[in-house]
């Protein structure tokens, strides 16, 4: 009787999981020991969230930043299923999906990502919008849509979150709105970005200055309404009218997650082996940010998209080596820098020994983002299309 090939099923298709699954196909598999590989997601289609920003200015198309999964995976020999994980059984090793039956793993990937959390100040479940996916930034497009053809003086935008995303956030939204936007960026520390670079951090302050972006540091949220936001600073509570409220801070891990029975953090996070498996159950490998994860020097590993493509490509290896008899490599982490779009035309770059910002540091971000895209084909289509658009564009405008 042939033994049935082992089945690996990767939960979530983020950076960890595509990636992931991308790299398991390539690995030299003898042909009796090919794993099914089995990739599952509530979603249609991939998102390179670097680039989500660049959707608010109109810079770039979904099609650039959110390609199907069934288009990147083709030829790959990777099953993908589009569906949402209703439950995991560990001890059966089995997954089961909302509207879909049981199935069997052998292998399995946890990389479902984290959600943004709103249920912390009243009102934000209802009135703020987060900013993590596709359906989103279409959210907040169709909003900003409706505000825009209105008779409105002003649009006023409180972004909660001085963070990486917040930044960002703010200053392709001041862009885009100009003298009509009043954007304001909230922060209960004392300070902007503050895991960044000085450089970057700096950059980012002359940005937002330039841009005319209010920040109110040591400010928390109160609540939140149908068109005000209430603010607390030292002890009194400001309430100020607002159109749109963006909530960037914090990331919750997926419940399907927190019912596990299995070794975690305070947080919620995963706790993981350095050879990114769960501790005590070594078929199980968890990366993104849904664990905590030391690496083989002990470092602590950031909960980014750069950390999750990195950790990839181990979980790929050592999934493979635990099939094929070899022996598995600790997680390295390595730190290649850090990017941030401030603007049209305008980003900070760290990295490398390199120091950048304005239009070099935009063209670099782009050029590097490119690199990282899962598939030659969609690097190629992106790239092709960011060379002929502003050729299209000229001709157009001639015309």
């Amino acid at each position: 009787m042939t033994e049935q090939p082992a089945r690996i099923c990767i939960l979530g298709g983020g950076f960890g999981g595509l990636y992931t699954a991308l790299r398991l196909s390539q690995l030299p598999w003898e042909k009796l020991e090919r794993p099914e590989i089995v990739l599952v997601d509530q979603n249609d289609r991939f998102l390179f969230s670097p680039l989500l920003y660049e959707l608010v200015t109109g810079e770039l198309q979904t099609w650039e930043i959110a390609p199907p999964f069934e288009e990147l995976l083709v030829n790959t020999g990777v099953r993908f299923s589009q569906a949402a994980v209703a439950g995991i059984n560990i001890d059966e090793k089995q997954v089961q999906l909302q509207d879909g039956p049981e199935f069997a793993y052998d292998k399995l990937v946890l990389a479902l990502g984290g959600e943004t959390p709103l249920d912390i100040v009243p009102g934000a479940v209802e009135y703020a919008i987060p900013f993590r996916n596709v359906a989103d930034a279409y959210r907040l497009e169709e909003r900003l849509r409706i505000l825009e053809e209105s008779d409105a003086d002003k649009i006023r935008v409180a972004i909660v979150g001085a963070g990486y995303s917040g930044v960002e956030l703010a200053c392709k939204l001041a862009e885009r709105l100009g003298e009509r936007g009043r954007v304001r960026l909230i922060e209960q520390g004392d300070m902007i970005l503050r895991t960044s670079p000085e450089f970057n951090r700096e950059a980012a302050r002359n940005a937002l200055d330039e841009q005319k972006v209010w920040i109110d540091l040591e400010t928390t949220v109160e609540s939140i309404g149908t068109d005000t936001i209430s603010l607390v600073y030292k002890g009194q509570v400001d309430t100020i009218p607002v159109d749109i409220v963006l909530w960037t801070v914090g990331t919750k891990v997926a419940p399907v997650v927190q019912a596990l029975p299995l070794k975690r953090t305070h947080r919620g996070q995963l706790t993981i082996t350095p050879t990114l498996q769960v501790v005590d159950r070594p078929e199980i490998f968890a990366l993104g940010d849904l664990a905590e994860c030391r690496d083989a020097e002990g470092q602590q590993v950031p909960n980014t998209a750069q950390a999750a493509l990195q950790q990839a490509d181990y979980t790929a290896w050592n999934i493979w080596a635990s099939l094929t008899g070899r022996p598995l490599l600790p997680f390295r982490y390595q730190h290649v820098g850090e990017m941030m779009t401030l603007g049209t035309d305008n980003a900070t770059l760290t990295g490398l020994g390199i120091k950048l910002d304005g239009p070099f540091a935009h063209m670099a971000r782009r050029l590097a983002y490119l690199y990282r895209m899962p598939t030659l084909e969609h690097k190629l289509k992106v790239g092709f299309n960011w060379i002929t658009q502003p050729i299209v564009d000229l001709l157009s405008s001639v015309e």
